[in-house]
Protein backbone atom coordinates (compact mmCIF):
# COMPACT_ATOMS: atom_id res chain seq x y z
CA UNK A 1 0.00 0.00 0.00
CA UNK A 2 1.56 3.42 -0.78
CA UNK A 3 0.53 6.56 -0.44
CA UNK A 4 1.41 9.39 -3.44
CA UNK A 5 1.84 13.18 -2.36
CA UNK A 6 0.68 15.63 -4.30
CA UNK A 7 3.85 17.00 -5.99
CA UNK A 8 4.19 13.21 -6.87
CA UNK A 9 6.62 11.54 -4.81
CA UNK A 10 5.22 8.03 -3.16
CA UNK A 11 5.73 6.63 0.01
CA UNK A 12 5.52 2.85 1.13
CA UNK A 13 2.77 2.26 4.15
CA UNK A 14 2.49 -1.37 4.36
CA UNK A 15 2.75 -4.59 3.25
CA UNK A 16 -0.64 -6.91 3.06
CA UNK A 17 -0.36 -10.47 3.77
CA UNK A 18 -3.87 -12.66 3.88
CA UNK A 19 -6.39 -12.08 5.05
CA UNK A 20 -6.71 -8.01 4.65
CA UNK A 21 -9.09 -5.34 3.96
CA UNK A 22 -8.56 -3.20 1.66
CA UNK A 23 -11.00 0.05 0.58
CA UNK A 24 -12.49 -0.45 4.30
CA UNK A 25 -11.67 3.23 5.46
CA UNK A 26 -13.09 5.16 2.24
CA UNK A 27 -15.89 2.31 2.58
CA UNK A 28 -17.06 4.31 5.92
CA UNK A 29 -16.32 7.06 5.69
CA UNK A 30 -17.82 7.25 1.71
CA UNK A 31 -14.51 8.93 0.44
CA UNK A 32 -12.55 8.66 -2.92
CA UNK A 33 -9.22 6.21 -2.99
CA UNK A 34 -6.81 7.71 -0.71
CA UNK A 35 -3.47 5.09 -1.62
CA UNK A 36 -2.66 3.16 -4.20
CA UNK A 37 -3.04 -1.13 -3.70
CA UNK A 38 -0.62 -3.00 -5.72
CA UNK A 39 0.26 -6.75 -5.55
CA UNK A 40 3.91 -7.97 -5.88
CA UNK A 41 3.13 -11.66 -5.82
CA UNK A 42 0.06 -13.52 -6.73
CA UNK A 43 -2.82 -12.51 -5.04
CA UNK A 44 -6.70 -14.00 -4.74
CA UNK A 45 -9.20 -10.83 -4.45
CA UNK A 46 -12.74 -11.57 -2.85
CA UNK A 47 -14.69 -8.08 -4.07
CA UNK A 48 -17.94 -7.57 -2.37
CA UNK A 49 -20.47 -6.03 -3.87
CA UNK A 50 -21.52 -2.07 -2.35
CA UNK A 51 -25.41 -2.80 -1.86
CA UNK A 52 -24.17 -5.80 0.24
CA UNK A 53 -21.99 -4.06 2.25
CA UNK A 54 -24.18 -0.78 3.37
CA UNK A 55 -26.79 -3.68 4.05
CA UNK A 56 -24.57 -5.49 6.45
CA UNK A 57 -23.44 -1.90 7.31
CA UNK A 58 -27.06 -1.16 8.53
CA UNK A 59 -28.33 -5.07 10.04
CA UNK A 60 -24.77 -6.60 11.59
CA UNK A 61 -23.75 -4.97 14.93
CA UNK A 62 -20.79 -7.72 14.30
CA UNK A 63 -19.85 -6.80 11.03
CA UNK A 64 -19.52 -3.22 12.00
CA UNK A 65 -16.79 -4.68 14.82
CA UNK A 66 -15.10 -6.18 11.88
CA UNK A 67 -14.50 -2.83 10.47
CA UNK A 68 -13.79 -0.61 13.84
CA UNK A 69 -11.04 -3.40 14.54
CA UNK A 70 -9.66 -3.57 11.20
CA UNK A 71 -9.42 0.37 10.97
CA UNK A 72 -7.96 1.22 14.45
CA UNK A 73 -5.19 -2.25 13.78
CA UNK A 74 -4.38 0.36 10.45
CA UNK A 75 -3.98 3.25 11.97
CA UNK A 76 -1.80 2.00 14.47
CA UNK A 77 0.29 0.12 11.87
CA UNK A 78 0.19 4.03 9.82
CA UNK A 79 1.40 5.59 13.20
CA UNK A 80 4.40 3.06 13.17
CA UNK A 81 5.09 3.27 10.04
CA UNK A 82 5.23 6.81 9.71
CA UNK A 83 7.68 7.44 12.77
CA UNK A 84 9.64 4.54 10.97
CA UNK A 85 10.19 6.52 8.01
CA UNK A 86 10.84 9.33 10.29
CA UNK A 87 13.22 8.35 12.69
CA UNK A 88 15.06 5.16 10.97
CA UNK A 89 18.18 5.18 8.70
CA UNK A 90 17.93 4.57 4.92
CA UNK A 91 20.00 1.01 5.60
CA UNK A 92 17.00 -0.08 7.83
CA UNK A 93 14.37 1.10 5.38
CA UNK A 94 16.35 -0.59 2.49
CA UNK A 95 16.64 -3.71 4.42
CA UNK A 96 13.26 -3.71 5.20
CA UNK A 97 11.97 -2.73 1.81
CA UNK A 98 14.10 -5.73 -0.16
CA UNK A 99 12.43 -8.16 2.54
CA UNK A 100 9.13 -7.49 1.82
CA UNK A 101 9.24 -7.47 -1.90
CA UNK A 102 11.35 -10.90 -1.98
CA UNK A 103 8.78 -13.03 -0.15
CA UNK A 104 8.62 -16.04 -2.30
CA UNK A 105 12.02 -15.49 -3.37
CA UNK A 106 15.45 -14.10 -3.22
CA UNK A 107 15.84 -12.32 -6.21
CA UNK A 108 14.97 -8.73 -6.99
CA UNK A 109 15.04 -6.53 -10.31
CA UNK A 110 17.49 -3.69 -10.41
CA UNK A 111 15.40 -1.90 -12.55
CA UNK A 112 12.99 -1.13 -9.91
CA UNK A 113 15.73 1.09 -7.33
CA UNK A 114 14.47 4.12 -8.70
CA UNK A 115 10.64 3.50 -7.48
CA UNK A 116 12.27 2.11 -4.37
CA UNK A 117 14.42 4.84 -3.31
CA UNK A 118 11.05 7.34 -3.74
CA UNK A 119 8.90 4.36 -2.00
CA UNK A 120 11.16 4.56 1.09
CA UNK A 121 11.66 8.38 1.03
CA UNK A 122 15.60 8.83 -0.21
CA UNK A 123 17.05 9.10 -3.33
CA UNK A 124 18.61 6.59 -6.11
CA UNK A 125 22.62 7.62 -5.11
CA UNK A 126 21.59 7.09 -1.36
CA UNK A 127 20.22 3.51 -2.33
CA UNK A 128 22.94 2.74 -4.52
CA UNK A 129 25.41 3.65 -1.66
CA UNK A 130 23.62 1.72 0.92
CA UNK A 131 23.38 -1.44 -1.61
CA UNK A 132 27.30 -0.94 -2.15
CA UNK A 133 27.56 -1.60 2.16
CA UNK A 134 25.29 -4.69 2.00
CA UNK A 135 27.37 -6.28 -0.98
CA UNK A 136 30.65 -5.56 0.98
CA UNK A 137 29.09 -6.83 4.17
CA UNK A 138 27.84 -9.80 2.22
CA UNK A 139 24.34 -9.85 2.55
CA UNK A 140 23.21 -9.34 -1.21
CA UNK A 141 24.99 -9.93 -4.38
CA UNK A 142 24.13 -7.56 -7.53
CA UNK A 143 24.38 -7.86 -10.77
CA UNK A 144 23.52 -5.45 -13.85
CA UNK A 145 19.72 -6.85 -13.83
CA UNK A 146 19.25 -8.47 -9.96
CA UNK A 147 20.01 -7.80 -6.44
CA UNK A 148 20.15 -11.30 -4.88
CA UNK A 149 19.55 -11.76 -1.27
CA UNK A 150 22.21 -14.32 0.07
CA UNK A 151 21.83 -14.01 3.98
CA UNK A 152 18.26 -12.96 4.45
CA UNK A 153 19.21 -13.27 8.58
CA UNK A 154 21.34 -10.70 8.40
CA UNK A 155 19.15 -8.44 6.34
CA UNK A 156 16.77 -9.43 9.35
CA UNK A 157 19.55 -8.12 11.62
CA UNK A 158 19.77 -4.60 9.83
CA UNK A 159 15.91 -4.33 10.56
CA UNK A 160 15.38 -5.42 13.97
CA UNK A 161 12.00 -6.36 12.87
CA UNK A 162 10.28 -5.57 9.39
CA UNK A 163 8.23 -2.58 9.55
CA UNK A 164 6.66 -2.72 6.01
CA UNK A 165 5.04 -6.47 7.08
Amino acid sequence: ITHMSATGKRLVLSFKHPFDLVGDIEFVRKIDLMNTVEAVTPVTVLRIAYPDLEEARVHHPAFLLFLLETITKKFELKSHTLSFNLLYPVEVRLASYLLSMTPNTDAFASKELVDAADLIGTSYRHVNRVLRQFVDDGLIRRTQHTIEIIDRDGLMERVGESIYE
